[in-house]
C-alpha cells in the first residue's frame, strides 16, 4: 500500500485557479522527491485530453504517459480547498484536489478506495474542511497515522533492553538480489507435482497478506512476482524442481514461506507430477474397443467411464465488449460493483460444490476468488478507466493480457490456468454488460434424450453446472486432463475426454457416438453391434461399481473368506462417519499433525482431546489407531520454530522429534489417554521408529502417563517406515501389539529415492522387490510371535498394491475412505492362495514393473 505521509497533504489551501491548484500538487510531490518539478507539463496536457474531474467536489489531475519519465517514485498529493476551486465550466467546485504520480501502480489501491469514498456523502463533506489531515490520509490509505508518527519516525531504533536486530539472512551466490531490495532471502526448491498452479499460489499470497509483509518470489532471468498478486505467481511458470530466491522483509516472515513452501502450500505431493511441456501422451490400453465405427477422435482421457449417446455441440457466445468511455469515477464504481457481484456469485459456488463434491473441489472456486480480487489486475483495469476507457473494455484488456501471459507458460499444468481466468472475466463483463448466464444446453435434437457434449473447452462454471442427470460425458477439443474442468468431471462422475482436437467442432449435433473416457476416444457412428457390445460393457461396469458399493459394508476378506481388514486414514474426526459410511471397518490412521498443521498456535491438551473422543464416539466399536505427532520430512509447522536441517527426512522427524519436544509429546499423551480411559477403541502407534531403543524409550514415557490416568492396557504398535525397523522386526515384536507398514516413507528410505525429488518420484513404487521383500520380514517376525501387520501407506488403496500385500499376510488395509469399497471388491475377487502365489513370484521379479504385470496378465 502506497504511503501518504502528511507533508504531502496541504490543508486549507486557496488556489487561484485549476492551474493553480495543479502547480501546488506539483510542488508538494517534487519538494519530497516525487516528482521533476517540470512534471506539471503532463499534468496540464493531460487536461486538455480528459476532465480529470470525479465528482464530489474532487479531482485527480495525473501525468501524461509521456510524462512518465519524470516520476522518480509513485506518490500521491492532496490539496484540501474548502473555499472551492473551479475545475471545468459545468463541474462543481472542486475542494479535493488529489495529484497522482504513477510510476507503478501502487496508487491505484487509493483510487479504488477513493470510489468507495465518494459513495459517502457526509465523509467527503467533512474531509473537505478538516482542519486535521490524518482524517484525509485515513480515508484515502484506511490507516490512520500514530500520534508518534513524523517524518523522522522511519529511522529504526532498538529499544533500551531490546535484543539487538538479526543480521539479514545472507543470500546465496547463486541467488539473485531482490528486486525490491528485501533484506531477507533464501533459495527454495519447488516440491508441488502440478507446480505452483492456482491453489497453493492462493495459500501463499494469503499467507503473506495475513502476516502483512512483504515477500517477492524471483526466478532465473531476473523475473519475479509479489507474493499478494495470484496472476504475477502464476506467470512465474514454476514446476516442480524449479529452484527460486524467496525474499522478505523480516527474517520470521522468510521462515514462514520458506517452509509453507517445503510442506507442499495445501497440495498433495505424492501426486502425479504434471506432464512435461511437449511430452507425448500415454495412452492407457482401452478395456473395450468397437469393431466397426464410422470415425475415431483421439484425445487424452480426463474421466474415466463409457457412454453412449448422442453429440451436442456448445459454442459459448462470444462476449462482444465496446470501448464506452464515461466519467471516471462512474466507470470505476460500476467496476467494483460488479467484482463484489461476481464474489458474491463465487461464495454461492462454492457453498454449493462444497456440498454436492467436498472442499477440493471447491478450494478451485476459492482460487478464482483469489483471482478476481488480484490486485495487479484490479489496478491495470482502473488504470485504463483513469486513462478515459470503459470499465468493461478496461477490465477485458487487463485480463486478456493476463490470460495470454498463462498460455504461454511451458508447464500444461499452469498454462491450463488460463481457462480459470478466462472463467473469472466472463463471470465479471456478464456482471458489467447486464448479461445473463448463458446455460449449457443437453437436451439431444429434436428428442429428449442425454447427450455426450463436445466444446472448444468448458470453464470450470461451466463444468460445476453439470451432471449425470444431465449430459452423459463431454469432450473437448483443448484442455488437460490437470485442468481444473477435468478435476470437476471426475468429481462428478462424467466420462470425459480434453485435447481431442478443433474436428470434433464438425461433428454434426444429434450424432450417434460412443464416449470411452479411460482411454481417451470418442468413437463416431458406430455399428449397432458395437453399441450393443458397449452396452454391455457398461452394465459389466455399472454392475462391478454397485456390487462394490452394496457389499461396502461387508467384512474385508478374500473369496474364500481370509480376513483382511479395510479401514481408513483420516486426518480429523468430521471425516469418521463418511468413512464408516462408505465401509471402513475401523481408522488404521488417524493422522494428528494435521491438529498442528491446519492452525497457527500449538493445539492444547484439550484441543485435542476434544478431537480424538469425536472420532472415538464416532466409530463406535470400530478400532481408532492414533499416530502420535509426525512433524519434519516433508511436513514442517513454522510456529514450532524448529531448526532447519539440510536432510530433513534423515533428521528430527517423528518420535525423534516428540522426544526433543516433550512440550508437544506429552500434552498429545494426556490427551489420548483422557479418550482412551473411556474408549476401549483406542490404539496408539509410533513414528519413524528405527531402533529397539526408540521404541523402548517411548514406550516407557507413554506408560508413565497411561499409570497416571489409571488407563488400563492400549493396543501398542509402531511404524514400519524406516529399514532397519523392518530389520528389527523379530526384537520389535514381542514388545509392540501390532506393525503398520508406512510404505511411502518405506519405499524412499529402501531405494534411497526422495519421493518428491521431481525426476525420482515416479521410479518411488512401492511394489519393489526389495520394498515387497521388507514387508514379508516384518510379516513373518509378527507371525511368529501372534502379532498382526497393517499398511497405512499409498500401497494399500493401489489396485496391485492392495491384492500383493494381502498375498504376504498382511491383516489390515488402511486406505483414503473413497478406496474402500473397490478395495474390498478386489480382495473378494481372489482366492488367498492366488494372492499368496502373487505374493511369492513378486519377491522373485526384477522391478516394480515387473511385479504390476503379475497382476495385470
Amino acid at each position: 500500500m502506497i504511503e501518504l505521509p502528511q507533508q504531502l497533504v496541504k490543508i486549507g489551501a486557496a488556489p487561484a485557479s485549476k492551474d493553480d491548484a495543479i502547480q501546488q500538487i506539483v510542488q508538494l510531490l517534487a519538494a519530497c522527491g516525487n516528482v521533476d518539478p517540470a512534471y506539471i507539463g503532463g499534468m496540464r496536457e493531460r487536461e486538455t485530453q480528459a476532465n480529470t474531474y470525479l465528482g464530489s467536489g474532487v479531482a485527480i489531475p495525473h501525468g501524461t504517459p509521456e510524462s512518465r519519465h519524470l516520476i522518480h517514485k509513485t506518490g500521491i498529493a492532496v490539496l484540501q480547498v474548502p473555499g472551492g476551486v473551479q475545475w471545468g465550466e459545468e463541474d462543481e467546485p472542486v475542494h479535493l484536489v488529489i495529484g497522482i504520480a504513477a510510476a507503478s501502480d501502487e496508487h491505484l489501491q487509493i483510487l479504488r478506495r477513493l470510489t468507495r469514498v465518494l459513495g459517502d456523502d457526509e465523509l467527503v463533506e467533512k474531509l473537505w474542511v478538516t482542519p486535521d489531515a490524518n482524517d484525509i490520509i485515513e480515508a484515502l490509505t484506511g490507516e490512520r497515522p500514530s500520534v508518534a508518527a513524523t517524518p523522522a519516525a522511519s529511522a529504526a531504533v532498538t529499544p533500551v533492553g531490546a535484543p539487538a536486530p538479526v543480521a539479514p539472512v545472507p543470500v546465496a551466490s547463486a541467488a539473485p538480489a531482490s528486486p525490491d531490495g528485501l533484506p531477507y532471502s533464501a533459495q527454495v526448491t519447488l516440491p508441488n507435482p502440478q507446480g505452483m498452479h492456482a491453489r497453493p499460489a492462493t495459500m501463499l499470497a494469503n499467507l503473506v497478506k495475513k502476516a502483512g509483509g512483504q515477500v517477492r518470489l524471483s526466478r532465473d532471468g531476473g523475473k519475479g512476482a509479489n507474493a499478494t498478486k495470484l496472476m504475477e505467481l502464476l506467470s512465474l511458470g514454476l514446476t516442480q524442481g524449479t529452484t527460486f530466491t524467496v525474499s522478505a522483509d523480516s527474517e520470521a516472515l522468510l521462515k514462514q514461506v520458506v517452509d509453507a513452501v517445503h510442506a507442499g502450500l495445501g497440495d498433495d505431493l505424492n501426486a502425479a507430477p504434471a506432464p512435461k511441456a511437449g511430452a507425448p501422451t500415454v495412452k492407457r490400453q482401452p478395456d473395450w474397443v468397437p469393431q466397426q465405427v464410422g470415425a475415431t477422435l483421439e484425445g487424452v482421457g480426463a474421466a474415466d467411464g463409457l457412454v453412449v449417446g448422442f453429440t451436442r455441440q456448445h459454442a459459448p457466445k462470444a462476449i462482444v465488449v465496446r470501448d464506452e468511455p464515461g466519467d471516471a469515477a462512474t466507470g470505476a464504481a460500476q467496476l467494483d460493483a460488479a467484482l463484489k457481484a461476481a464474489d458474491a456469485d463465487l461464495d454461492n459456488v462454492i457453498a454449493d460444490v462444497h456440498a454436492k463434491f467436498g472442499a477440493d473441489k471447491a478450494a478451485i472456486f476459492g482460487a478464482h476468488k483469489e483471482l478476481l480480487a488480484d490486485e495487479g489486475t484490479v489496478h491495470d483495469a482502473v488504470s485504463r478507466i483513469l486513462d478515459g476507457h470503459g470499465p468493461a473494455w478496461a477490465y477485458q484488456q487487463a485480463t486478456n493480457e493476463r490470460i495470454a501471459q498463462l498460455q504461454k507458460l511451458d508447464d500444461p499444468t499452469l498454462a491450463a490456468r488460463a481457462i480459470d481466468l478466462s472463467d473469472v472475466q466472463r463471470r465479471v463483463l456478464r456482471h458489467l454488460l447486464g448479461i445473463q448466464e448463458e446455460s449449457v444446453q443437453t437436451g439431444g435434437p429434436g428428442q429428449n434424450t442425454q447427450v455426450i457434449l463436445l466444446a472448444p473447452d468448458l470453464t470450470p462454471s461451466d463444468t460445476a453446472r453439470l451432471g449425470p442427470d444431465t449430459l452423459l460425458g463431454f469432450a473437448t477439443a483443448q484442455g488437460g486432463p490437470t485442468s481444473h474442468t477435468a478435476i470437476i468431471a471426475r468429481g462428478l462422475g462424467l466420462p470425459a475426454i480434453v485435447a481431442t482436437g478443433d474436428g470434433i467442432l464438425d461433428v454434426p449435433d444429434g450424432t450417434l457416438a460412443i464416449l470411452d473416457g479411460s482411454a481417451g476416444n470418442l468413437y463416431l457412428r458406430p455399428s449397432e453391434a458395437d453399441v450393443q457390445s458397449a452396452r454391455e460393457r457398461i452394465a459389466v461396469l455399472a454392475a462391478e461399481r454397485e456390487k462394490a458399493r452394496a457389499a461396502r459394508h461387508e467384512p474385508g476378506a478374500t473369496s474364500d473368506g481370509k480376513r483382511v481388514e479395510v479401514a481408513a486414514n483420516i486426518n480429523r474426526a468430521s471425516a469418521a462417519a463418511e468413512a464408516v459410511d462408505a465401509g471402513a471397518e475401523g481408522v488404521g490412521l488417524m493422522r494428528t499433525e494435521f491438529l498442528f498443521l491446519e492452525r497457527d498456535s500449538i493445539p492444547t491438551e484439550d484441543d485435542q482431546e476434544k478431537e480424538y473422543r469425536a472420532m472415538a464416539a464416532a466409530l463406535g466399536s470400530r478400532p481408532l489407531i492414533i499416530r502420535t505427532l509426525d512433524i519434519g520430512g516433508d511436513k514442517e509447522v513454522s510456529y514450532l520454530g524448529l531448526a532447519r536441517e539440510d536432510n530433513s527426512f534423515l533428521g528430527i522427524r517423528g518420535i525423534r522429534l516428540c522426544f526433543e519436544r516433550p512440550d508437544l509429546f506429552m500434552p498429545q499423551l494426556r490427551a489420548i489417554m483422557r479418550v482412551a480411559k473411556d474408549y476401549p477403541n483406542v490404539h496408539v502407534m509410533f513414528p519413524m521408529i528405527s531402533t529397539l531403543e526408540d521404541f523402548r524409550r517411548a514406550h516407557t514415557i507413554f506408560d508413565e502417563v497411561r499409570q497416571e490416568f489409571g488407563v488400563g492396557h492400549v493396543p501398542l504398535g509402531v511404524m514400519i517406515e524406516v529399514p532397519s525397523a523392518a530389520l528389527m522386526a523379530e526384537q520389535l515384536a514381542p514388545e509392540v501389539d501390532f506393525f503398520s507398514v508406512g510404505t511411502n516413507d518405506l519405499t524412499q528410505y529402501t531405494l534411497a529415492m526422495d519421493r518428491m525429488h521431481p525426476q525420482l518420484a515416479r521410479q518411488t513404487d512401492a511394489m519393489h522387490p526389495a520394498v515387497l521383500q521388507l514387508i514379508k520380514l516384518t510379516v513373518d517376525a509378527a507371525n511368529r510371535h501372534g502379532k498382526w501387520v497393517g499398511v497405512c501407506g499409498g500401497a494399500a488403496g493401489d489396485d496391485v498394491g492392495c491384492l500383493m500385500l494381502a498375498g504376504l499376510g498382511v491383516k489390515e488395509l488402511s486406505v483414503s475412505t473413497p478406496q474402500i469399497p473397490t478395495v474390498k471388491a478386489a480382495l473378494r475377487s481372489r482366492t488367498s492362495a492366488e494372492l499368496q502365489a502373487l505374493a511369492a513370484q513378486a519377491l522373485a521379479q526384477p522391478n516394480a514393473e515387473a511385479v504390476r504385470a503379475l497382476v495385470r496378465k
